[in-house]
C-alpha cells in the first residue's frame, strides 16, 4: 500500500502563492489533480520519476512549478499569480509505471486532497 501525505493549501487572495507538497515512501510519477465542485477532476501536472521531464495544463503554464525533492521522496507544486478559478480540491498521485500520464484513471494512489481557495 502506497501513501501519500498531501499539504500546504489554504486560502489567498488573487495573485498570491502557494506551494503543496506530496510525501511519499518512494519515488514514483507524479501528478498534481485538481477538482472544483460541480466538475470532474483535472490534470494539473506530472514530473517523471527522474524529474527530468514535467508537463502542465495550459492554463497553468508559466505560474505553477513541479518539482521533486529526491532526497526525501517529496514532490512540490509551487503555485504563483493564483487566480479564483484556481480554487479546488487539489490531489497529488502516483503511478509505479514510466511515463507522465495525463487521465486520473493512470494512477493508482491519490493523497487526500488539500483544499485551495483563492479569493478575488
Amino acid at each position: 500500500q502506497v501513501q501519500l501525505v498531501e499539504s500546504g493549501g489554504g486560502l489567498v487572495q488573487a495573485g498570491g502563492s502557494l506551494r503543496l507538497s506530496c510525501a511519499a515512501s518512494r519515488r514514483y510519477v507524479t501528478g498534481w489533480f485538481r477538482q472544483a465542485p460541480g466538475k470532474e477532476r483535472e490534470f494539473v501536472a506530472a514530473i517523471s520519476w527522474s524529474g527530468d521531464n514535467t508537463d502542465y495544463l495550459d492554463s497553468v503554464k508559466g505560474r505553477f512549478t513541479i518539482s521533486r525533492d529526491i532526497a526525501t521522496n517529496t514532490v512540490y507544486l509551487r503555485m504563483n499569480s493564483l487566480k479564483p478559478e484556481d480554487t479546488a480540491v487539489y490531489y497529488c498521485a502516483v503511478r509505479r509505471l514510466p511515463g507522465l500520464q495525463y487521465a486520473p484513471g493512470d494512477y493508482e494512489y491519490w493523497g487526500q486532497g488539500t483544499q485551495v481557495t483563492v479569493s478575488s
